[in-house]
């Protein structure tokens, strides 16, 4: 028994390592502004997730700052970072948890071209090979939500349950993305904000050339089969 509280213990350091330190790539790759954002990890064997504080700067975010969570959303008591309000979008990372058991990663951005699309909430066509290899095809759009309890989270989870992406662009809020792991949904969000970018360039310039279904199954299951070492955490 002690042996396994042991590694637990590690396990849940190792994810409080990586989540502080991926959202440093949101600040790298300009996804957030102020202390918007955050990045979550589940720990794997456990009933647990690890998210940032709510309203805390990026600069300031540590390993020990990162809150341990059960799949409810409730703070794990005498644990780290326990005696600070976690992330208040806590609630909807918690529901992805329980209803997503594939899902080891939830990231939320406000990264300015992806909320743009969902401003008018309209998916992002697949229009370029990248987004067809990273997401199979288009980037859909989720209900309208409020921050507060797991409304955010059911309509994530019943946009993307059965779809190929791992991104989800929340009407009128912005991006949440998914993925197997923690670095997997920061990936899916550095991605999603360049595809919305890339595309609303193009409209603009004209109009899209639609890539056909089957060349968009090609590349995505190319890409998700073959592309990359046999070590990544990725789809």
């Amino acid at each position: 028994m002690m042996t396994a509280n042991v590694e637990l213990e590690s396990t849940i350091q190792r994810v409080r390592e990586e989540v502080a330190a991926l959202h440093g790539e949101l600040v790298r790759y300009g996804l957030v502004v102020w202390t918007g954002g955050n990045v979550s990890g589940r720990v794997p064997g456990a009933d647990l997730f690890v998210i940032k504080p709510s309203g805390v700067s990026y600069d300031e975010l540590g390993p020990e700052d990162m809150i341990l969570c059960d799949l409810d959303g409730n703070v794990v008591p005498g644990t780290p970072g326990s005696e600070r309000s976690p992330s208040s979008d806590t609630a909807a990372h918690a529901y992805v948890y329980r209803n997503m058991p594939e899902v080891g990663g939830v990231v939320h951005t406000h990264s300015t071209f992806a909320v743009a699309w969902a401003a008018r909430g309209e998916e992002i066509p697949c229009v370029i090979t990248g987004m067809a290899d990273e997401f199979g095809g288009p980037i859909p759009v989720g209900p309208f939500a409020v921050i507060g309890d797991d409304s955010i989270g059911r309509g994530i989870v019943e946009t993307l349950r059965g779809h190929r992406s791992r991104a989800v662009l929340m009407q009128n809020h912005g991006p949440f993305t998914i993925g197997v792991s923690a670095r997997d949904a920061v990936k899916a969000a550095v991605m999603v904000e360049d595809v919305a970018r890339s595309v609303h360039y193009a409209r603009e310039a004209g109009p899209l050339i639609p890539i056909p279904q089957d060349r968009i199954d090609a590349l995505y299951a190319r890409y998700q089969n073959v592309y990359g070492q046999a070590e990544d955490d990725r789809r």
